[in-house]
């Protein structure tokens, strides 16, 4: 892409969604300042999202943006942050045509708006591959209170946050490999929704946390490596949508399905812990304990199960 096309098209759909913010520079700079808030850490994450890796083929380009930005906002909302900035950089295919990138540009907008962030900077560029892109979050936490994976203690009780399996069904949805008669599992893949609702209760109650995109099993299994303790999972006891306590009444085996849902990832709750005897907050379903040990356990009515790896893998 040429300079001054490139340049151009920073300025036409890019530059709003700064909304003003003095550190972005209307996004004429190389760099931007992140403002300083006094007795708070600044809390980044970033992810990428690859056509046909992470996203089908031809996905609307305003769903695959709000998806990218509320992927990231779902790592924040794990380690109890409050989000408001982001950098953003794009890998336009040649057939990513002007409109294309104008319905990117407007589905980021609209979530930029509903979650309160402004775009403070990022690049732009063409790419002979899949579309690629990549963004990068910040947020704010009270100095030394961010929620890490690292922390359970033994003793402590596993919770997780909303439903699981959505996600892996509402792929298979999209498929057309299931039944899907009100949407609802296919709006939860294309859309799903970060838990800054929990920032709260996670910050007062949460020894450690991870969001739920590989799998429960694969989250679950990231905080107690990173806490040097086993976690053991019940699945019976992993919450279920509507929808997906439908299509697990259908299966031959429910204790595969089960691990299906409890492995298939892009669900975006939080799976955590806290300590033995807290009141279970609202939204939260207890999932599971800590115990002296390393790995991770996985029971289906007080027997054994195989997770294999457990979810997604990245590499």
């Amino acid at each position: 892409m040429s300079g001054a096309d490139e340049f151009g098209e920073i300025e036409r759909l890019f530059r709003p969604l700064t909304h003003g913010a003095p550190g972005a520079f209307g996004l004429l700079d190389d760099a931007a300042v992140v403002p300083k808030r006094p007795a708070h850490d600044l809390v980044v994450t970033k992810d990428a999202i690859v056509e046909g890796v992470h996203f089908p083929a031809g996905e609307a380009p305003d769903l695959v943006a709000r998806k990218l930005l509320r992927v990231n906002l779902s790592d924040l909302a794990a380690k109890a942050a409050e989000p408001f900035a982001c950098f953003l950089a794009v890998c336009w295919p040649k057939a990513f045509g002007p409109n294309d990138r104008a319905r990117f540009a407007k589905g980021l907008a609209a979530d930029l708006e509903t979650f309160g962030l402004d775009l403070l900077g990022g690049d732009t560029t063409t790419t002979p591959g899949p579309f690629t892109a990549s963004l990068t979050a910040l947020g704010w936490a009270p100095e030394g209170r961010m929620v890490r994976r690292a922390g359970a203690r033994a003793g402590d009780q596993v919770l997780v946050s909303g439903t699981i399996g959505d996600g892996v069904l509402g792929l298979a949805a999209v498929r057309g490999e299931i039944d899907d008669p009100e949407g609802d599992l296919a709006f939860r893949y294309h859309l799903p929704e970060p838990r800054l609702d929990l920032r709260s209760p996670l910050r007062r109650l949460a020894t450690a946390a991870a969001d739920v995109s590989d799998g429960l099993v694969a989250d679950a299994r990231h905080i107690a490596r990173a806490s040097g303790l086993r976690l053991t999972l019940d699945l019976e006891r992993i919450p279920l949508s509507r929808g997906a306590a439908t299509w697990l009444e259908a299966q031959p085996d429910p204790t595969a399905a089960l691990l299906r849902l409890a492995t298939g990832g892009d669900d975006y709750e939080v799976v955590c812990t806290m300590p033995a005897g807290t009141v279970k907050p609202p939204g939260f379903t207890l999932v599971g304990e800590v115990s002296q040990g390393e790995g991770l356990a996985v029971r289906m009515s007080g027997r054994p199960v195989d997770p294999g790896h457990g979810g997604w893998r990245h590499i």
